[in-house]
């Protein structure tokens, strides 16, 4: 659009359909990375009306813009002695409040546009923490599956041979998501290591005997159940007694369970890619560890746990979101719950759902749990909780301290608290109604635009 003088106007001020447009026209073929933008877009624009120098900063344009995409090749080499390539990212996306901070993902799906999506959500993720990291995302199309632990190996020391150039604890600090675990953290640590001849906290989810933190592994699971138990709370109830369905089955999911329980909850399902278990009698303690052996140490499928408790019926293909419930919590991957699911779970009876993944529900879905005063939890704001322990992580290892068990479980709970608050103070709508999506967006732009703004045009 021009403003008369030959030179475009700002694209805030073409408003959200010229520039979603102009978003869709500058990354072609990436619909997860579209998507994400679309959601914040649709809260930011109605918070940035009438604030003309969010306009003229043209702030979300540049947020939506990462400040670099790094694409590299990975050469390896695997058991049968065969050349492998595949292909590495780092999307760092925004650091105007701290150095980049986010996972790196293993999986055949990774690609440009899931990488950029993640690490724009990332972004405002980091900001409602209120600790000073921005956001980054990364990782490679390698599928850990079925391979053996010197063929990770291998690929993990290529993959950091490319990368470590591009992070550093001031600069960059990876950690693991989908397909990098404690085991790939420490030969990607070990690698860097060796090639910079330097001991620093690069990456987070280390192991504790060379850096790591206490109750990292907790974190994300339990952070999203206490978001929830928040939103419950200003209905004037708890978890007690609450049947929920919980997809996914592995780190984030079984410590989500295992917190429902503890707060007196009843855990129905657990899913993995080819399916999902429901157990009438509820997850126990003993069967949720149960299923964190089977998945970390014996790589097995969810399916096995119908073998192993004659109470469960496994349910191929499906999804959990049909079953009765009070409560759900998405935990697997992105889009995993669409319209149709959304509205059989809010014709179920299901009053709240606390997004323990990135990016879950799809639009349509949130569409609605939103025009139906569901407590909806979007991940940007119920999933931190991993990411502040990663936080913390990165401030022990700058002090050279451990801190203990309580603290963490208290800071924890403090962050999650205080995401809840920044949500209400900018996501009530209504007497007894509060947006949780438009509270997240807006409290995590906030920050972020407050301080790009401090530093001009950069």
């Amino acid at each position: 659009m021009s403003r008369g003088d030959g030179t475009a106007a700002p694209s805030e001020h073409v408003g959200i359909e010229g520039f979603m447009e102009g978003v869709k026209r500058r990354n072609p073929g990436q619909p997860e990375f579209v998507q994400a933008v679309q959601e914040v877009a649709e809260d930011i624009f109605d918070f940035i009306e009438g604030k003309e120098e969010y306009h003229r900063w043209q702030i979300l344009r540049r947020i939506a813009e990462p400040d670099r995409v790094v694409s590299f090749r990975v050469s390896w080499e695997d058991d049968e002695h065969n050349i492998r390539v595949q292909r590495g990212y780092r999307v760092q996306n925004n650091n105007a409040i701290g150095p980049y901070k986010g996972g790196l993902r293993f999986h055949p799906s990774v690609n440009e546009s899931i990488l950029k999506f993640l690490a724009f959500e990332q972004t405002f993720k980091n900001a409602l923490t209120g600790l000073p990291m921005g956001g980054g995302k990364g990782g490679a199309n390698f599928n850990p599956k079925g391979k053996s632990d010197g063929e990770i190996m291998r690929f993990c020391q290529s993959f950091m041979t490319e990368l470590y150039r591009h992070i550093g604890a001031d600069v960059d600090v990876p950690a693991g998501d989908i397909g990098v675990g404690g085991r790939e953290i420490g030969y990607m640590f070990g690698q860097y290591k060796r090639i910079t001849n330097s001991f620093e906290g690069v990456l987070t989810g280390k192991g504790l005997e060379y850096g790591g933190s206490l109750i990292r592994p907790e974190a994300t699971g339990y952070g999203a159940v206490y978001f929830l138990e928040n939103m419950l709370k200003t209905k004037g109830q708890d978890l007690t007694g609450k049947r929920a369905v919980i997809s996914g089955s592995g780190n984030v999911a079984t410590h989500a369970a295992e917190k429902i329980v503890q707060l007196g909850g009843k855990v129905l399902t657990l899913s993995d890619s080819e399916g999902f278990v429901y157990d009438p009698d509820g997850f126990t303690q003993e069967k949720i560890d149960w299923v964190k052996t089977h998945k970390t140490r014996r790589r097995g499928r969810i399916s096995d746990y119908a073998k192993e408790y004659k109470t469960a019926t496994f349910h191929a293909g499906e999804r959990p979101w049909g079953v009765e419930c009070d409560v759900a919590l998405p935990c697997a991957t992105q889009n995993e719950l669409n319209g149709k699911e959304a509205e059989l779970l809010i014709k179920n009876g299901c009053i709240a759902v606390s997004e323990g993944a990135n990016m879950p529900t799809d639009l349509e879905g949130v569409h609605l749990f939103r025009k139906a005063k569901t407590l909806y939890a979007p991940g940007k704001a119920a999933n931190a909780g991993g990411v502040a322990v990663s936080g913390l992580e990165m401030s022990q290892n700058s002090a050279r301290i451990s801190w203990k068990v309580d603290e963490l479980q208290r800071l924890l709970r403090d962050i999650m608290d205080g995401i809840h608050e920044r949500c209400l103070e900018y996501g009530e709508r209504e007497k007894g109604y509060v947006d949780y999506v438009r509270g997240a967006n807006i409290a995590g732009f906030k920050k972020v635009a407050d301080a790009m703004l401090a530093f001009g045009v950069v």
